[in-house]
Formats: C-alpha cells, sequence, structure tokens
C-alpha cells in the first residue's frame, strides 16, 4: 500500500506547484511563436508547416500511455518521463520529417505533464472535481501568454533561444516541482475554508490574466525600458506563485479542522482502510459505517428485486458475478467506450476542439492574411480568453449541476453556437472582427477542456479517469489533423499560389487577404453546427443522471464510493 501524505496543507502545496507544471504542459501553445521562423528558414510552405502543427497536436493530447501509467505509477514518475520527452524533442531536430517526430515526442510531454497532475488533484479534493479542472485548465490556457513574455523580454523574441529553452527549462522546472506533487488524504470538502482557498485561487489566476494582457500590450504599443520589462516579468512569477500563500497561511495560522481523511462521517464504508504517511503504524477508517452506507449508489432502485435476488444466486455459487456497471458508477476502458454516451461525447469534444485548435495552429498566418503584422497581441489575447473559457467553464457548471442538475455539456452546446458565429466573423473579415473573433473563439474552445473532464468522471467514475480523459483528448489531434493539416494548409498553399501566378503550390508563400482562410472558416462553422446537434441530443440523454447524483442533493453531500488505485483506496464522490 502506497503511503498518502497526511494533513491540510499538502493537498495546497500539490495544488500550488501542479499550477506551475500546468504552465510547463501548454509549451505546445508556444507553436504560433516559432512557427514563421520555421517557415520562412526551412522553407516550408503552409500545408508542411500546418503538418508540423499536427505534429504538435498529436504529441500533445495522445496521453493513453501517461493515463495508463498514472494509474499504476506514482506522479513523480509520470512528471520524470514528461521531462526527457520535453529536453530530446525539443533538443533534437533536423530534417522535415525528424523535426516532426521530435516536436510529437517534445509536445507528448504535456500530456505527461497534465495526466500526472490532473489525476493527482482531482483525487486529492474530490468534492470539488469541477473546480479543480477549471482552476489548472485555465493555467494551461494562461500559459501561452507567459511564454510569450518569456520569449519577448528574456529570450529577446528569438525562436532558438525558445527551444533551448523548452528543452532545458521546463524539465528543471519539472524536476522541481515532482516533489510536491503527490496524492495526499482527501481533506474535507464542506468546509467554508476550503472555498476561501478556491475563490483566492481563481481571483489570483484572473488578475494574472489580466496582468499578462495588459503587459503584452503595452510591450507591443510602447517602447519600454528593459528594466521595466525585467520588472514584468518578476511581477508574473510572484503572480504564479500566488497559490502557494494558502499552504503559508496555513502554516502561520493554523486552524482546527477536522482531521484529514475523515471526509463526511456519514457517508461510506468501514472496509475502507487509508494509511497516513508519519503514521504508519496505524491505520484509521477513511470513512465509518452508516445507515445511509447501504443507500450509496442505489439510484437504479427498479432493479433492487433483480439484484438482490442475483446476490443470493451468487452467495451460492450458481451464478458467477458479472454486471455492468451503470452510468455514474466506476467503468473500465472496454466497459465505456461501448457506451453510446461514450462516444457522443467524444464527438462533440472533437468538434470543439478540433475546430478550435485548427484556428489556433494558424493564428499568425490568419493574422498576417488580414494585414496584422505582429501576431502577438492575438496569441495572447486568445491565450487569455481560452484561461477565461477554461476557468469559467469549470465555476458556472459547478455552480449550475448543484443548483439546478444542469448537465455540465449544455455549456459546450451554447458554446459550440456562439462558435459558428465566431467562424461566420472570421470569414467576414470585416475590420474590427479579427480581435473580437479571437477573444469569442479562445472562451469557447476553453470551455470544451473544462467542461469534458469532470463530464467523464460524473459518467464513467474515478478508477480508470486518466485513461478515459485522455482518450477523450484524442478529438484535438484528429481534428488538427483534419481541419488544419487537410483543409486549412491545402487552401491557403492553393490561394498563395494563385496570387503569386503560379500554377502549383510552392515553398514559403505568403498568403494575403480575406480569401485564404475563408473557406476553412465556412466548413468550420458548418461542422460546428453538427456538433451543435451532437451536444444537444447527448445533454438530453444523460439528464437524468445528473439529476439522480444531484437532485436535493445540499452543497457539500455528494454520491460516494471507495475505488483502489494503486493499492491504495481513494474516496470517489460525485
Amino acid at each position: 500500500m502506497v503511503a498518502l501524505k497526511a494533513g491540510t496543507r499538502p493537498p495546497w502545496v500539490g495544488l500550488g506547484a501542479a499550477v506551475w507544471v500546468e504552465i510547463a504542459s501548454g509549451n505546445a501553445y508556444t507553436f504560433p511563436l516559432y512557427s514563421h521562423s520555421l517557415k520562412s528558414v526551412l522553407g516550408f510552405n503552409q500545408h508542411q508547416l500546418t503538418m508540423i502543427g499536427v505534429a504538435n497536436d498529436i504529441g500533445e493530447n495522445v496521453g493513453l500511455l501517461p493515463g495508463v501509467v498514472c494509474d499504476r505509477f506514482p506522479p513523480w514518475f509520470v512528471l520524470i518521463v514528461g521531462s526527457v520527452f520535453c529536453f530530446f524533442g525539443y533538443g533534437f531536430s533536423f530534417s522535415l520529417s525528424a523535426l516532426w517526430l521530435a516536436l510529437c515526442v517534445a509536445a507528448n510531454s504535456n500530456a505527461w505533464f497534465s495526466t500526472a497532475v490532473i489525476v493527482t488533484n482531482m483525487r486529492n479534493f474530490p468534492l470539488s472535481r469541477g473546480t479543480v479542472a477549471g482552476i489548472l485548465k485555465g493555467y494551461v490556457g494562461l500559459s501561452a501568454a507567459v511564454f510569450t513574455e518569456i520569449y519577448s523580454v528574456l529570450l529577446h523574441s528569438s525562436s532558438s533561444n525558445l527551444l533551448l529553452f523548452l528543452a532545458i527549462g521546463i524539465p528543471v522546472l519539472c524536476f522541481i516541482m515532482m516533489y510536491f506533487v503527490r496524492p495526499c488524504a482527501p481533506a474535507s470538502g464542506d468546509d467554508s475554508e476550503e472555498h476561501r482557498h478556491f475563490l483566492f485561487i481563481q481571483a489570483s489566476s484572473i488578475v494574472l490574466g489580466l496582468y499578462l494582457l495588459t503587459t503584452t500590450i503595452m510591450a507591443d504599443t510602447y517602447s519600454l525600458s528593459p528594466l521595466i520589462s525585467y520588472a514584468f516579468v518578476f511581477i508574473m512569477i510572484l503572480l504564479l506563485m500566488a497559490p502557494l500563500a494558502i499552504p503559508v497561511k496555513m502554516t502561520l495560522n493554523p486552524m482546527r479542522t477536522r482531521k484529514s481523511g475523515t471526509l463526511d462521517q456519514s457517508i461510506g464504508s468501514s472496509d475502507s482502510l487509508v494509511q497516513v504517511e508519519g503514521n504508519s503504524d496505524k491505520t484509521e477508517p477513511l470513512l465509518t459505517p452508516s445507515s445511509s452506507a447501504k443507500n450509496l449508489g442505489s439510484f437504479h432502485e427498479s432493479e433492487d428485486v433483480s439484484d438482490v435476488a442475483m446476490l443470493l444466486a451468487e452467495g451460492e455459487g450458481a451464478v458467477k458475478k458479472k454486471r455492468r456497471p451503470k452510468r455514474g458508477e466506476d467503468f473500465k476502458f472496454s466497459e465505456a467506450v461501448i457506451k453510446a454516451d461514450f462516444w457522443l461525447l467524444f464527438l462533440v469534444y472533437f468538434v470543439g476542439v478540433g475546430s478550435g485548435v485548427t484556428v489556433l495552429n494558424n493564428l499568425a498566418q490568419i493574422g498576417i492574411a488580414q494585414g496584422v503584422r505582429e501576431t502577438k497581441i492575438l496569441v495572447s489575447l486568445f491565450s487569455f480568453c481560452n484561461f477565461v473559457g477554461r476557468l469559467g467553464g469549470g465555476v458556472v457548471s459547478e455552480h449550475f449541476v448543484r443548483s439546478r442538475t444542469l448537465p455540465r455539456t449544455v455549456w459546450m452546446t451554447f458554446t459550440q453556437i456562439i462558435m459558428i458565429i465566431t467562424y461566420l466573423m472570421f470569414a467576414s473579415a470585416m475590420d474590427g472582427t479579427l480581435y473580437i473573433a479571437t477573444a469569442l473563439l479562445g472562451i469557447c474552445f476553453g470551455v470544451q477542456f473544462s467542461v469534458m473532464l469532470p463530464t467523464v468522471s460524473e459518467l464513467f467514475g474515478l478508477r480508470h479517469f486518466g485513461l478515459l480523459s485522455n482518450f477523450m483528448a484524442l478529438g484535438n489531434p484528429i481534428g488538427a489533423f483534419l481541419f488544419s493539416g487537410l483543409l486549412a494548409g491545402y487552401i491557403y498553399d492553393n490561394e498563395a499560389a494563385k496570387q503569386h501566378g503560379l500554377n502549383r503550390i510552392g515553398s514559403s508563400l505568403t498568403c494575403l487577404g480575406p480569401n485564404c482562410f475563408r473557406l476553412t472558416f465556412l466548413v468550420l462553422a458548418a461542422v460546428c453546427g453538427v456538433g451543435t446537434i451532437l451536444s444537444i441530443v447527448l445533454t438530453k440523454r444523460i439528464k437524468p443522471v445528473y439529476q439522480t447524483l444531484y437532485s436535493g442533493v445540499p452543497s457539500g453531500c455528494h454520491k460516494a464510493q471507495v475505488i483502489e488505485v494503486n493499492g491504495v483506496e481513494h474516496l470517489s464522490i460525485w
């Protein structure tokens, strides 16, 4: 049995460290910062460049192996593997094929980093999954702006310096943080102090996002002295450290709270024991027995009689126990993939992130095509709004799922409707719409991430959450390959060839004007129309599940189940 770190502070220390790892896991979002240099220096055409971007997305989102490993090994091991991938991926690249493979490996470090911290922290805070997912994914959304600040000030806008920083700086950061990202005995979830802690982290992340957007615009508009620029970076680092103020405050001003690991003593089973680090000579019940325990998970009351008969038959050895889980229980991967809801969620997510990442990968070229020569503001704007969507998606969906039992996928429906309008704005290329469309798309893009994660855990449980959520993430690279690699790049190069009077697609041709991406945006709008219909169908299908899980349940009370992961028993609550 693996020991869990005891106490009320370790989960918050781990969450503060996870913020830094999540910033590092956003290194794939730096592609727009050096993509134009790749195109000009290596002589790539837009199709080749978008295929390099696809490699970036494939590496970032193919997390099946990290998902499996995270369920069997501690977080520090997962972070080490990610650091190795980051170092060798960004450190070695030569020809086009080697660059494709290297960038795929480098970006795959993101999957290892993100899986390690998200799975660990969602288990450390089982009562606040949506909030934790929104916070962590929100910081990933801010990572592009953070890297843009570092790229502009510390690295002097040098693409080669940026790649060197990604190859060395990120692994060093993760080696430092891996000690703090560790499984902890879950603390009480109905403590008002915990709610204030989450609010503080959310507020500090919003301040950081606004700060990054403001400083990026100032740096692009005014000629700032090196001293002021370095001061901006220093303040940014302080804001990134803000979540660590919570464990510091808990150290300086300790409060008498219930012992970590007890959670709600009126819920659960006495069979669940957790061995707490520093107290290995004895074990304490994670949960104590109660009369309500027998009712947990029994929202299929119509099947009570048959279940009792089955249990009696199993007890007599007449029937071998084999019952497929119901929605809301823990699914194995093989059990989840045969469910219609699983594939509906996958397709809805695929449409949302696949179309959004197409714009992100081509954001520099979209800006140049519409007359914007300096695209750093576009990248920072998309990054900030992506953060707003990720953080807001987690907070808003968590509120409405508790107050009105509203399925989280409702917000995927709303945002994909807005994405249709946004793509039409991009296609129109009207004056003043580029920045508005980029901002709206960033918000809608971010919501997809923070809604998908808790939805997977609520429908299919936490036991195999790492593998299931990373399979969902495959929608990102598949969408990038189809919409960016095959569609956007081909259309762009054809239009560029027409503008330069060529009969064939040439190398490193620049396309100007709205026609460079107009057809691409119209196709993306149509795809989001299909995604909207699918999300409506999914929402109607899973609404009874959410009504059962959350209807009449006051804040802080949830359905509970004990699961075992890596020899350690955890409390699965939703």
